[in-house]
């Protein structure tokens, strides 16, 4: 149990609930730490102990504690992560290939989920009442590059609110087949999940609102090119959906029609994605915070392969 706090309502407030006053008051600690603290009959007014209905009024003298932050039941693993930025609250972590974010169903004891409980080892106040890193967003088991983690409620709630209000800027830089007929433009077609096919999504009416800016980079002959994306919503596949729709798959992506190529010069072993920035506030100070991902090697050694294989071919 945490420390023994006292708490008196300020004059002229008017009379409420008492979870509505103290969370108001203590915006800190989330509502389900204060569930948890009723519930555990923590928040007392003199000898008496208060649920979450009871009313205070003002210059009422209330004392309370927060219950322990339970163990997480993953157990923590000794896995190697690059960290791009850490503080007390939250971190920042270029994610490799292959890894899963989050367990679930046919997973082991190697997600970023274990390895943060390994990295952050008495150093999660808990999110939700348990000691686990809280995760707000996600990349796919294939995607690479800049994923944000909470370390504490207040964290948790402040970067959550900014993902799902989209006050966040997210750019990926994407390897995708072919050129575009333009330098640039803006898809903007509804995603949703696909009717037969239900591990794709599919781009058409009645799908999620969802928005991608994209420019070319770099051509590669016209074989290849660097895709920029500014994504301004979160749907499951996103780009990966919207540049196929664009009529350019990614390469490596073999669910949304990637093909084998005999004429590249590298052959891609993965879906060729990489989370590259992310800029958002910081969940406690307001301080701007950019990250930046640097590519990883094979995202590198596929962009030389192809730079090479396209100055040959214009040399011809």
């Amino acid at each position: 149990m945490s420390d023994t706090h006292t708490y008196t309502v300020p004059p002229g407030t008017r009379r409420e609930r008492a979870d509505k006053i103290l969370s108001a008051a203590f915006p800190d600690h989330s509502r389900v730490a204060w569930q948890r603290a009723f519930e555990a009959g923590l928040v007392r007014r003199g000898d008496e102990v208060l649920d979450k209905k009871s009313e205070l009024r003002a210059e009422d003298v209330v004392t309370f504690s927060h219950a322990d932050t339970a163990p997480a039941e993953l157990r923590a693993a000794d896995i190697p992560l690059d960290i791009l930025y850490e503080d007390e609250h939250l971190l920042a972590v270029n994610k490799a290939a292959g890894m899963v974010v989050h367990p679930g169903a046919g997973t082991g004891e190697d997600t970023l989920v274990h390895a943060l409980l390994g990295h952050c080892a008495g150093s999660l106040s808990g999110v939700g009442g348990v000691e686990r890193p809280g995760i707000v967003h996600r990349l796919d088991r294939e995607t690479t590059g800049v994923i944000v983690v909470a370390k504490s409620d207040a964290a948790h709630r402040g970067l959550s609110e900014q993902f799902a209000e989209r006050h966040l800027h997210k750019e990926y830089l994407a390897l995708a087949s072919g050129v575009p007929r333009l330098l640039s433009g803006v898809i903007e077609s509804g995603i949703s999940r696909h009717p037969i096919h239900r591990h794709r999504m599919t781009t058409g009416e009645g799908g999620k609102p969802a928005r991608t800016d994209w420019k070319v980079e770099q051509a590669f002959g016209t074989q290849v090119s660097l895709v920029r994306c500014h994504i301004h919503t979160g749907r499951t596949h996103q780009i990966r959906v919207h540049l196929k729709s664009l009529g350019h798959v990614i390469l490596g992506d073999a669910t949304y029609g990637w093909k084998e190529n005999i004429s590249l010069p590298l052959r891609p072993e993965r879906v060729m994605l990489h989370a590259e920035r992310l800029i958002f506030l910081h969940p406690v100070t307001a301080r701007q915070i950019e990250v930046r991902a640097p590519l990883p090697e094979d995202f590198r050694a596929m962009i030389a392969a192809l730079t090479a294989a396209s100055a040959k071919s214009a040399s011809r």
